[in-house]
């Protein structure tokens, strides 16, 4: 198979790390995220997220709110304690709709809440937007930088 220059010039796939308890919900979602070009990591509990996130640096998380353990409110908290994961936009996910939970998520350190069951394309929007809000940020960083 012979390679073309476009593909060589491709920027790999965005990585984003799923925390999901349900089976059958993790894959649902693996599948929609790798169909809309994603590459995807994928762990079941808030201490695996913690450490595949410190071990990866992926792009984005979608974090469960609600899981045995720790839960993903404590996890998210736990990873932004770690300086390469400060600025990674976390969205968090679950199926209690309240007001009061996405204060809760957004107070843990979450970028954004999601209610389940959620409109596919909204969250597509809404992950398109934390990936390219986060690509300006670290422009911007690398710009000021080279302007010292």
């Amino acid at each position: 198979m012979e390679e073309t220059t476009q593909d060589c010039a491709q920027t790999p796939p965005r990585t984003i790390l799923l925390v999901e308890d349900f089976d059958d919900t993790r894959l649902m979602m693996r599948l929609w995220l790798v169909k809309n070009g994603y590459r995807v990591l994928e762990e079941e509990t808030g201490e695996e997220a913690i450490s595949v996130a410190q071990r990866a640096l992926p792009d984005l998380i979608i974090m469960d709110v609600m899981m045995p353990g720790m839960n993903g409110l404590d996890a998210t908290h736990r990873i932004r304690e770690h300086q390469a994961l400060r600025k990674t936009p976390i969205v968090a996910v679950s199926a209690y709709g309240a007001d009061e939970y996405r204060a809760l998520a957004i107070q843990a350190g979450c970028d954004e809440y999601v209610a389940t069951p959620f409109e596919p394309d909204a969250l597509n929007k809404l992950i398109e937007s934390l990936l390219t809000a986060r690509a300006s940020a670290n422009l911007n960083v690398l710009q000021t930088d080279s302007d010292h």
